[in-house]
């Protein structure tokens, strides 16, 4: 194969705020295109209906763009193998589908969800991996049919070989072997129609001439099932290589829970994309003490694909804040710092929405920073002092805290009366008076029990960033409620 025939994808999932995770995944995607003179293609995996949205299609598109990448095949720039999105491309899959069946390498199956999930309770209380227990394997081809032609629901799932492994080679890992008694019977297409992500995902690398699949090493253990599919359909893999995970320091997974982990955090907070994208390409080279300052162009260069760590990046923050200061002071002159400064301030037109918010507020211009400087702030500083004219106790603080933050998690779109609709049914659902709930969420968003009206501020500080603060808090809360104040 000559260079110019390799094509490589990022296929994300619009359910969620973009994550670290996909720019790093990307990035090494879009370096191996520069590197290899090949394609760099963005495809949209939306099967999961009931979570991905447009609003989170677009974030993935704003994040990435942000990040300074670019494709040249997607949903937004069109291609010769779309449409880039899944849910676009539904009538597609079943033929491969049947292709499958038809070869008799799947099977219909007519399991309820309330079936399967006991089965997998049972599985779990021997001990044992939860998987398919083939129950639907050996129904008569009659039967199958009258289950069929009586509308019952159905799904479809792949056949594995009851005895050997799976062996193959990863382009990180080397040779891998996986055993195939520890691989599940893979639903392949769902009872609405849909197909499964790891039929659409096969298909679609197919149909798009996808040369090398670079994703994180969550990955690996699915490799046999997409083998099977490709095999079954007749088909050639690409080349694997599975990525190690983004970690913390202490070599945890990198999670929301734990730490920020969306782009739009970070863009928030004011850090370069050039320096983002400079500290997770140096996890892709090798390089001198001193070397560290690296544009896009220069990491394609220095990219080594054929060197890369099995032990896992670190995500250190520190060391990206260093990155970030050096690229500010470094490489920007005075008008493109100013330039950079208006523009991080006006993003998500928190500046010109702040300034309105503010004017009924204020008796003169110099109140202005005490009342709205929360907005651009990174960090808050918050110390449990501020919380000293809520009346609530440190324990109903923590209640409030960690009752709220993960229902927040669930509004699909981000916007002030979204946000006022859930804090409304949270206090109807806690028993509590609006206003009780309110208090806190005040001071752990602005640093302040006075400040610009809540709902507003929470849409214009974004999910992410209300996420983070809502976490200190808490921790806050919870050091108060520990040491009995």
């Amino acid at each position: 194969m000559t260079d110019s025939a390799v094509r490589v994808r990022i296929a994300p999932s619009p359910t969620g705020e973009p994550h670290v995770g996909t720019a790093y995944i990307a990035l090494f995607n879009y370096l191996f295109a520069k590197k290899h003179g090949g394609t760099f293609i963005l495809r949209i995996e939306d099967t999961d209906a009931t979570r991905s949205t447009p609003e989170f299609e677009q974030k993935v598109l704003d994040a990435l763009k942000w990040c300074g990448l670019e494709w040249s095949e997607g949903p937004d720039v069109g291609g010769p193998y779309g449409p880039y999105r899944q849910s676009d491309r539904k009538d597609i899959y079943l033929d491969y589908v049947r292709q499958i069946e038809k070869n008799g390498h799947g099977f219909r199956c007519f399991c309820t969800p309330e079936r399967l999930e006991k089965m997998r309770e049972a599985q779990r209380a021997a001990g044992k991996q939860p998987k398919y227990d083939g129950h639907c394997l050996t129904l008569s081809a009659e039967e199958v049919t009258r289950r069929v032609d009586a509308g019952e629901p159905h799904v479809v799932r792949m056949k594995i070989p009851t005895e050997g492994s799976c062996k193959f080679t990863d382009g990180v890992y080397g040779d891998v072997e996986i055993p195939w008694d520890s691989v599940d019977m893979q639903v392949l297409l769902k009872a609405d129609g849909m197909p499964t992500y790891h039929m659409a995902n096969v298909v679609d690398d197919y149909l798009m001439k996808i040369t090398h699949v670079a994703r994180g090493e969550e990955w690996l253990a699915s490799v046999p099932k997409h083998i099977l599919i490709y095999q079954y359909l007749g088909l050639t893999p690409p080349v694997f290589m599975h990525l190690s995970l983004m970690r913390n320091a202490d070599k945890s997974k990198l999670s929301k829970r734990k730490n920020p982990t969306s782009i739009s955090y970070y863009s928030a907070l004011g850090y370069l994309p050039e320096a983002l994208m400079n500290f997770l390409g140096l996890f892709f080279i090798q390089i001198a003490e001193g070397e560290e300052l690296m544009t896009m162009a220069e990491l394609a260069e220095k990219f080594d694909p054929d060197n890369l760590s099995k032990s896992g990046a670190i995500f250190d923050i520190q060391k990206l804040d260093w990155l970030n200061g050096r690229w500010i002071r470094e490489k920007l002159s005075d008008d493109e710092f100013l330039g950079r400064v208006l523009a991080w301030a006006s993003e998500n037109d928190r500046l010109k929405q702040g300034l309105k918010l503010s004017q009924s507020r204020i008796s003169k211009l110099g109140e202005l920073p005490a009342l709205a400087d929360f907005l651009l702030k990174s960090d808050l500083g918050l110390e449990p002092a501020a919380f000293a004219k809520i009346k609530s106790s440190p324990e109903e603080l923590v209640e409030i805290f960690n009752t709220v933050q993960p229902d927040l998690e669930k509004i699909l779109e981000w916007n002030k009366e979204t946000i006022e609709a859930e804090l409304r049914a949270i206090a109807d659902r806690m028993g509590k008076k609006l206003k009780v709930v309110l208090a806190p969420l005040f001071v752990a968003v602005s640093g302040s029990s006075r400040s610009l009206p809540l709902f507003d501020s929470m849409e214009l500080l974004g999910r992410s960033v209300v996420r983070q603060r809502l976490k200190v808090a808490g921790q806050v809360a919870a050091s108060m409620a520990g040491s009995g104040k």
